[in-house]
């Protein structure tokens, strides 16, 4: 499944705590202390994006809290507040735009206005750091009117963004073999985009496996460009699939090349996994935890 089949829905789960089946229970020794959450070395904050694990969302938080992991990625508004009762954030909220019907639509521009005046001050109070626009597909559009319209939208965002402490990103994602059309492709056409933006409130979503797809070149494009960056996202290429030695790209020296320049938000995993999804998560922290 695509992730456009995922990043609108709502992935929420009641945890359930079983009642004392009676007096006699009262008497019994309390169950084993859980163990301590695993350590990581603090060089790259780690997040998950929700959608692609398949698991309740209190469930997913759980098991992320337990690998040392501090944030989940790509959650809905009322989905917010449910990291934090595991000591965790959210660290990617969904905006009010979709992968293919975005910002570089002028007629999309007040609505997306009026919905993050409402979205960006709760993402505040619950501690988001960074929502989501997207910039949209081409649809016959040329690139450059595309950038055009796009900084239009942003800039009437970036106050409203500034004012709350609130990130807005946009997300780099490849136009071959998953989303095809859509604008925000290349890694120069964002980065023209921030400049034209103008502010430390507005940054591109890096995503290792959808640039590797269209350009390659992931630690010098890296090295040249972090500071236009405020967020990575991971996946194993060819097949969107675990970051481990069956695919093309190697995880460890990327993620060294993110912490040397001295990135402090967050990389999420979003690969779709073909074993079991903790294992598979875990091996992946353990990779990227340089």
């Amino acid at each position: 499944m695509q992730r456009r089949d995922f990043i609108a829905s709502t992935v929420s789960a009641a945890a359930s705590i079983p009642l004392a089946a009676g007096l006699a229970h009262a008497a019994q020794e309390a169950p084993p202390t859980a163990a301590a959450p695993t350590k990581r070395n603090g060089r790259i904050r780690h997040s998950v994006s929700a959608w692609c694990f398949g698991m309740p969302l209190e469930d997913l938080c759980r098991n992320c809290a337990a690998m040392g992991i501090e944030a989940i990625d790509l959650l809905n508004p009322d989905q917010w507040e449910t990291p934090r009762k595991f000591g965790m954030v959210c660290s990617l909220g969904n905006g009010p735009t979709s992968i293919g019907d975005g910002m570089n639509r002028v007629e999309n521009h007040d609505r997306v206005v009026a919905e993050c005046e409402k979205l960006l001050p709760l993402a505040a109070k619950h501690g988001v750091p960074n929502l989501m626009l997207f910039s949209g597909n081409r649809r016959g559009m040329s690139d450059d009117a595309g950038l055009e319209n796009c900084a239009i939208g942003l800039k009437r965002v970036m106050p409203l963004a500034e004012k709350h402490g609130v990130t807005i990103l946009m997300e780099l994602l490849n136009s071959r073999v998953d989303h095809g059309d859509y604008m925000c492709d290349r890694t120069p056409w964002g980065v023209e985009l921030v400049k034209a933006v103008g502010s430390d409130r507005f940054k591109l979503l890096y995503d290792i496996y959808h640039m590797q797809i269209m350009e390659g070149d992931v630690i010098r494009t890296i090295r040249d460009n972090h500071r236009y960056f405020g967020h990575y996202h991971t996946a194993g290429n060819p097949g969107r699939n675990e970051i481990d030695a069956s695919q093309e790209l190697n995880y460890r020296p990327i993620c060294e090349a993110i912490a040397a320049t001295g990135f402090k938000g967050f990389l999420a995993q979003e690969f779709i996994p073909r074993r079991d999804p903790m294992t598979s998560l875990r091996e992946s922290i353990d990779i990227c935890d340089v």
